[in-house]
């Protein structure tokens, strides 16, 4: 971060200053956790779910914090007066509004990437392309929420040429939220699956939230979607105040793959781009990741950079961890991919695993807040599974569906199994993993599978 006048913290936020430090404090930093506070830090004290900011004032303070800001309503008792205090409404708000007025001081186009699958590794990919020209800021890990977005913005320094921000939903009005912190001039929307469906009723109501990426968009704005996605597609056929690009396998797109070839580690793919075939190679597996990586070309034809710079940005994309990071140890191939899950990433994830020739094993957990279709979700997987998986281990309860999904598709009950926490399947997997096999393990976050990727990998 640069830095902000506490009379721009006021401005901002709408706020009231309530005490004054008697010493001129320039902010260079934007905090919501106490124990990062610091002399040249403004601790904002948001009211969470299970904690409230408000009760760690005084800690804050103590680590040397000179500038506060918190709710009116709140009267705690703050027990330096020789320090900044903005009162605002909200501090939850006043987050937003401050990321929103520091991130106008820098006039570079914000990229924001969501979707319902793949949206973390399509921002790592754009990210990864517009580097190989531009120095590009990107949110950290998981920060793509109402407190993660803004403080990603505040990372922002006069050296960035460009911002790839990812945004995150679990129900309505939320990305549009965002939209209207971040203003971004190009939109990517990687797919629209069955995340979160239980907040949104349906994949239409889906597509509506994804779409309120749009937010603010104009004539100058762009728009990137998958167009092989039967929800998305439909925007090829609508009048659009925005710019609309597509990419897919489908050759009605703007860009698209004539073919690939993959091997464990890595996939090159030829893509036509103005009638033109040209050959790209990128270190991670997956049919999908050729989707999200012509999303990240059409990013940087839009930034003007050169087919050759796009190439190299692709060649050195890394994968987030937990993103079907490939683990080789001697006696056993690990896929770990556990960050989380969905009916589309879990059937990607399978057959990837399909393609490998040693024995293979499944160790796959409960996707949440699938609601009502949480039977169907699951019996999805278990069709994906089906020649794709030689040893299937479901872990939790909805999981369950897959088994059967699989038992009733004639797979042989002997090399199916069910435990109903992660701890039962670890005390059990010695007997199961043998030498030599290669392993996947996915499931929702709140499973928590990392600790069987720990235990297969020790």
């Amino acid at each position: 971060m640069e830095y902000l006048t506490i009379k721009e913290l006021i401005l901002a936020s709408e706020g009231q200053l309530v005490t004054k430090s008697s010493e001129d404090i320039l902010v260079n930093d934007i905090v919501i956790d106490s124990r990062k506070a610091s002399k040249d830090n403004a601790f904002v004290a948001i009211v969470g779910e299970n904690l409230d900011g408000h009760n760690f004032i005084n800690l804050a303070i103590n680590q040397g914090c000179k500038t506060i800001i918190k709710n009116k309503n709140n009267n705690v008792d703050i027990e330096n007066k020789e320090i900044n205090v903005i009162e605002v409404n909200d501090t939850e708000i006043a987050l937003g509004d401050i990321a929103k007025f520091y991130k106008s001081k820098f006039d570079i186009p914000f990229i924001a990437v969501t979707g319902s699958v793949g949206k973390t590794t399509t921002r790592d990919m754009v990210h990864s392309t517009i580097s190989a020209k531009y120095n590009s800021l990107k949110n950290v890990g998981n920060l793509n929420n109402q407190f993660g977005v803004p403080l990603t913005l505040f990372n922002l320094n006069k050296d960035h040429e460009c911002a790839v921000i990812e945004m995150g939903m679990s129900g309505f009005n939320e990305i549009e939220y965002l939209a209207n912190i971040v203003n971004p001039q190009i939109g990517i929307i990687s797919n629209i699956g069955y995340s979160h469906v239980e907040h949104l009723g349906s994949r239409e109501g889906i597509f509506k939230a994804k779409m309120e990426i749009t937010t603010n968009f104009d004539e100058n704005s762009l728009l990137i979607v998958n167009g092989d996605d039967d929800c998305l597609k439909t925007l090829k056929s609508k009048d659009l105040v925005y710019k609309l690009r597509t990419f897919g396998f489908d050759k009605d797109n703007d860009i698209y793959c004539e073919s690939y070839e993959m091997d464990e580690e890595s996939i090159k793919f030829v893509a036509i781009i103005n009638d033109k075939k040209e050959e790209f190679f990128i270190p991670t597996v997956g049919k999908h990741n050729i989707y999200n990586a012509m999303a990240a070309i059409l990013v940087g034809i839009n930034l003007n950079m050169t087919i050759e710079e796009i190439k190299n940005g692709l060649k050195n994309f890394q994968c987030t961890k937990n993103r079907l990071d490939i683990i080789k140890k001697d006696n056993l191939t690990i896929i770990d991919s556990v960050y989380n899950a969905g009916i589309d990433s879990m059937i990607a994830a399978l057959n990837i695993l399909g393609r490998y020739e040693n024995r293979r094993v499944a160790i796959l957990g409960d996707m949440f807040e699938m609601g009502e279709f949480a039977e169907f979700g699951h019996r999805q997987v278990g069709k994906a599974a089906k020649g794709n998986v030689d040893i299937l281990i479901a872990i939790g309860n909805d999981s369950e569906f897959i088994v059967k999904e699989l038992k009733e598709n004639n797979m042989n009950p002997d090399n199916l199994y069910h435990f109903k926490t992660k701890e039962e399947a670890i005390e059990n997997l010695d007997k199961i993993i043998k030498e030599n096999d290669t392993v996947l393990v996915k499931a929702s976050r709140g499973m928590h599978l990392e600790k069987v990727v720990e235990y297969l990998n020790k």
